[in-house]
């Protein structure tokens, strides 16, 4: 293990450097001492330049290919001449179709002339077909590593993406409710603090508390809420078990909100649960806002083996509720759509506003 973080530390010039060690050692031991000042410098001449070869993979490529002519003109063979295939390698993985197809040729003439020249016995066709197949065999896996270190730059950026879509949503819903329900309580307080003191004092304690769980919702969000700090075990991961305090917040808000929950919820993921809470929370937070004084909302969450059904309607007049052209009923979809559930949110036929989705956790997704 610590030779492999050593190794990794390593930059890749190095790397680059040890296939031209190798075949200058191959050439210093190997080759005689009449032929080997020519020899040496042809293959440090092939060899050398890869070191550069991802910084400048054509100029690499036109250096080997051009000490390859050389080395054929001169009338030496040399094991280096796999020099060229690398580069040819390192073309493709780094460059567009139209020049590594020039590479190819260009490496297909240089067969052609070695075959030419030092086939034997007049042999041609079985080792330019050798040949040429390493030539293809080298192209293929640049442009393969080429196609998978875009897949890859592709994956991150959609996981980037998703992330911040993510951080996005969750900003909203808890900044637009929070920031609500403290206004509304805030209004409260003001109201009553000559004629009731005391639910003045509670309606401000409550504003503190809802200041307090924005703030941990917000650092959980942007993963800097470590799970032994004191306020992750005092507001835990909302799921549908704390529906019932998000009902008494919006109760103390002002707006009478009943709850049903119908079957256990237990076996569902904490994920989804998290869904579901932010579904009914963003949907209480517009009926909080676009409604007057003396609507009323009612929460119905039904749990299946595989599926949480999620309904919230309110009494207020269809064209005061949440419209759908807000970012809260765009996240709410986005959210619905993650678990397989088509959000319908509108007025309802006897008055109101309801939202409707169902969310499948247990089984392939498919929509409400």
């Amino acid at each position: 293990m610590t030779e492999r973080r050593w190794a990794s530390r390593l930059p890749p010039a190095v790397w680059d450097a040890v296939p031209a060690a190798l075949l200058l050692l191959n050439v210093l031991t190997m080759w005689p001492p009449a032929e080997l000042p020519v020899a040496a410098a042809l293959t440090a001449a092939l060899a050398l330049p890869l070191v550069w070869r991802r910084r400048a993979p054509l100029a690499v490529f036109g250096a080997v290919a051009a000490a390859a002519f050389v080395q054929w003109l001169v009338d030496v063979q040399l094991p280096a001449d796999i020099a060229l295939l690398v580069a040819l390698h390192t073309v493709a993985a780094n460059s567009g179709r139209r020049v590594t197809l020039g590479a190819v040729a260009v490496v297909e003439i240089g067969a052609v002339l070695a075959c030419l020249r030092w086939a034997t016995d007049g042999a041609f066709l079985a080792p330019f077909a050798a040949l040429t197949a390493m030539v293809v065999a080298a192209a293929v896996l640049g442009v393969n590593a080429r196609a998978s270190r875009a897949y890859l730059e592709a994956v991150q950026e959609r996981a980037v993406a998703e992330e911040r879509a993510r951080i996005t949503r969750e900003m909203h819903d808890i900044v637009t409710h929070n920031l609500s329900v403290m206004v509304a309580l805030t209004d409260a307080a003001v109201h009553a603090q000559h004629r009731s003191p005391g639910k003045a004092t509670a309606a401000m304690l409550q504003v503190s508390e809802t200041g307090r769980q924005a703030l941990t919702d917000m650092r959980r969000s942007l993963g800097v809420l470590r799970t032994d700090e004191p306020d992750a075990a005092r507001h835990p991961l909302p799921g549908i078990a704390q529906l019932e305090a998000l009902a008494d917040q919006m109760r103390a808000a002002g707006l009478p909100t009943g709850l049903d929950i119908v079957g256990g919820c237990a076996h569902v993921p904490a994920t989804a649960q998290l869904t579901v809470y932010r579904l009914v929370q963003e949907a209480l937070t517009n009926t909080l806002k676009h409604t007057p004084t003396g609507t009323r909302a009612e929460v119905r969450i039904e749990c299946a083996a595989e599926t949480v059904t999620v309904d919230v309607t309110d009494t207020g007049p269809p064209t005061a509720s949440a419209t759908t052209s807000g970012h809260g009923i765009t996240g709410m979809r986005e959210r619905s759509a993650d678990y397989g559930g088509t959000l319908l949110a509108g007025p309802l036929p006897g008055g109101g506003w309801g939202v409707h989705t169902r969310l499948v956790f247990g089984a392939p997704a498919a929509s409400a």
